[in-house]
This record gives structure tokens, C-alpha cells and sequence, in this order.
């Protein structure tokens, strides 16, 4: 398995921030593919993608995994939901077919060409059908070759505890998504309970729509935005953060270098 910490790109954050859309499947492979890659080149870190459910059949799921890995995913977590798919703290969602779901894992796995490229399998089951199956078909996708299980939206530290207890050896990921089914717990928590792996895939997007929600109603209200200057992350900081220094130590270096002596003969 890849190392933590890691990047999660959440399939329900890219589809508000990059369409404007609820998290019921509108946002399509390629867009959700532009998104990774954007985060992927702006972090060192080892980033886990959402790709809902594979976008297809078997064949788009083989195509789906090469894409991601292509553009330098660690790796992804797919889901055993039919299409349109639903975000998974919410109601209406429906799953497919054990059977389906084992195809699209072998298929994933068939398709990647790096060894840790790690394929985490999600399975809504429990508001589906049940805890009983949850269990029961996360053992099946790990049969079917998943590196690790997300059960989502699990309801309370009984059930994380027992469903880990039923799936030893298996490496566990928990959603710590706020506003939903699952109670607020800490990592510390999650390990405790057995899970090894936790996102908190919107939680950065939620605090950050909720200040500029505040700026945008200052902005109507007093005509300028002097009263949140505290709350704001200076240029300083910013040019820190993307390294925008270097991009001028970068110009001024080539300048230097190669204009004093002529541009190199082609």
C-alpha cells in the first residue's frame, strides 16, 4: 500500500466545484479525469481518486483504471452502485449485482500496470441490503481481487467495530464525511475501531464555501471586503504556497544563462 498521508479527490467535490452539480453522477469521466490530474500535479502527496463507478462496464472500468494510473494516481476507489449513482450518505442509492461488481474488480486489476496502484473497493450495501451484506459482499469483492474495503456510510461504532471484526486482515477505509449517516469520529478513533485508511473527502471544500458565502454577503452588504482582511491568506503566503518565486529564480536563471550567449542553433 501507498504511504500516508495521501490526497483524496472526492468525486462529490469535484462535482460541486468543478460543475456545480449535486453528487448524482453528472459529471463525466473526463471531466472527473481533468480534475485528478490537476491535483495530482499540484501535491507530492499520493492521491486516491473517486471514479464512482467505473463509468460503464467492465471494458470502461479496464480503461478507466489505465487513465488514472496514466496521469499518476496512487489509486482509486470504486463503488459496486448502478448508474446513475447517488451520493452514498443519502437516500436512493441502489447497488448491482455481486457477480457485476467481482467483474468490474477483475477487470481493474487486469488493467493496471503498476504494482501499488492500490484499487479500494466501495460497497454501499449497508442501506441497501444490510449489514449481513455488506459483509458478505466485501468479502466477495476481495475474493475478486480488492486491495482494501470502504463500507460506506456505516452508522455507529458498533457497526465499525463488528464489521472490521468480520473482515480480518482486510485493510479498512472509513468516510468521515460531515452532515451524513456516519457520526463524527477521529482518526484515532477509526483506528481503534480496526480501519487503517480515513478521508474526509468535502471537509476543506465545506469550511471553505462557507467563508466565501460570508465574503460574498459582506461584499453586498458594506461594499468591500477591509473587515476579513484577518481571514485571508496574504499574496505572501499564497506566492509561498505555489512556489511562485521559483518560477522567477526558474526565468531569471534561463535569461541569464542562455540570452547572453544566443539561443542554442536547432
Amino acid at each position: 500500500m501507498r504511504p500516508d498521508p495521501c490526497g483524496p479527490v472526492s468525486g462529490s467535490g469535484s462535482s460541486t466545484c468543478v460543475g456545480g452539480f449535486p453528487d448524482v453522477g453528472l459529471l463525466t469521466f473526463t471531466e472527473m479525469l481533468d480534475n485528478a490530474r490537476h491535483v495530482i500535479n499540484a501535491t507530492s502527496l499520493p492521491t486516491l481518486c473517486d471514479v464512482d463507478t467505473g463509468y460503464g462496464n467492465v471494458t470502461n472500468v479496464a480503461r478507466t483504471i489505465r487513465e488514472f494510473e496514466a496521469v499518476g494516481a496512487a489509486g482509486v476507489h470504486i463503488e459496486d452502485q448502478t448508474f446513475p449513482k447517488r451520493c452514498g450518505q443519502t437516500a436512493g442509492a441502489t447497488i448491482v449485482d455481486t457477480a457485476e461488481m467481482q467483474a468490474k474488480i477483475f477487470a481493474a486489476k487486469e488493467a493496471q500496470a503498476d504494482d501499488d496502484f492500490v484499487l479500494i473497493v466501495r460497497t454501499d450495501a449497508r442501506q441497501c441490503e444490510g449489514f449481513d451484506a455488506t459483509i458478505e459482499r466485501s468479502r466477495a469483492y476481495i475474493e475478486a481481487g480488492a486491495d482494501a474495503i470502504f463500507p460506506e456510510a456505516l452508522v455507529n461504532a458498533d457497526m465499525f467495530r463488528a464489521f472490521a471484526k468480520a473482515m480480518p486482515g482486510v485493510k479498512l477505509l472509513a468516510n468521515m464525511t460531515e452532515f451524513g449517516r456516519t457520526p463524527f469520529f477521529t482518526a484515532g478513533e477509526f483506528e481503534q475501531m480496526g480501519y487503517k485508511m480515513v478521508i474526509w473527502p468535502v471537509s476543506a471544500f465545506r469550511v471553505a464555501n462557507k467563508a466565501q458565502a460570508k465574503l460574498y454577503a459582506m461584499l453586498k452588504r458594506d461594499g468591500g471586503a477591509q473587515a476579513m482582511l484577518d481571514q485571508m491568506q496574504t499574496r505572501a503566503e499564497l506566492y509561498e504556497l505555489i512556489g511562485y518565486h521559483q518560477y522567477e529564480a526558474l526565468d531569471a536563471s534561463i535569461v541569464e544563462t542562455v540570452v547572453p550567449q544566443g539561443m542554442p542553433q536547432r
